[in-house]
């Protein structure tokens, strides 16, 4: 087999260099990270179902106009993805308290918010990836004005998707954090939806009994990561295309 050219390394993820110009492989690893990677562990499982997850979402956010940079998924791990230009900006937005906004502001965890708000951080893991306004963004020409407006408008309709898209398999949306990148057509770029969206990114709780199925359960030492991964997957509808080996979890 020949080696292929690593572009980029991250906590949860590697790309690879595309078959075609503009193409990126981008492969999910099992490495789970918390606290900007002051806790570390491999789950067995995680990349795989991680990349189907964000399959299934990203195909149908695609399919509603919101564009993406997903091609097709290759193989357990790994995705086709268009290459982008990252904007260095994580972009949060929140349903309901929990995590820092309630340390943050004093607020109970699983107080619904007054309305979703969305939130910007500097992508720097050195630095803690600090909270960021838009006035930092456009000083630090991290993103122009009007990039702000399209990645707010894309957020807040990446939420209207995802909490009835999880809403109709019984579980609550309380939380996630996207990225977005450039593509360039001549000499306009746009921005595009980046990144993945999994059981990583997104706080996911069971919606009759508050019980975290998301990364939650690394963080905080509450054990059946891989397991609540895999009950998110099953609840969507696609476990019965993964391999048996993920099926039964890992104990």
């Amino acid at each position: 087999m020949t080696r292929r050219k690593k572009i980029y390394e991250g906590k949860a993820k590697i790309l690879y260099e595309g078959p075609e110009p503009g193409t990126l492989i981008q492969y999910f690893k099992d490495d789970a990270t918390a606290f900007n990677a002051q806790k570390k562990a491999v789950l067995e499982g995680k990349g795989v179902i991680n990349n189907r997850i964000s399959e299934y979402i990203m195909t149908r956010l695609n399919a509603i106009g919101v564009q993406n940079h997903f091609i097709r998924r290759l193989n357990l791990r790994e995705q086709l993805i268009k290459e982008v230009e990252i904007v260095p900006l994580e972009v949060v937005v929140r349903n309901i308290a929990a995590g820092s906004i309630a340390t943050r502001l004093g607020l109970t965890e699983g107080q619904p918010l007054p309305r979703s708000i969305i939130e910007f951080y500097y992508k720097d893991d050195k630095l803690g990836d600090p909270m960021v306004s838009e006035e930092h963004i456009t000083a630090f020409n991290w993103a122009a004005t009007q990039e702000i407006d399209d990645m707010m408008a894309m957020a807040l309709r990446v939420n209207d998707y995802l909490s009835g898209l999880f809403g109709g398999v019984g579980i609550t949306l309380v939380d996630f954090k996207i990225e977005f990148g450039r593509v360039y057509e001549g000499d306009f770029s746009r921005i595009i939806l980046a990144d993945e969206i999994s059981p990583d990114s997104c706080r996911l709780w069971d919606s009759a009994t508050n019980e975290k199925l998301d990364k939650d359960r690394f963080r905080r030492d509450l054990g059946n990561v891989i397991e609540s991964y895999t009950e998110v997957a099953r609840r969507l509808g696609i476990m019965k295309e993964m391999p048996t080996v993920i099926q039964g979890g890992v104990h």
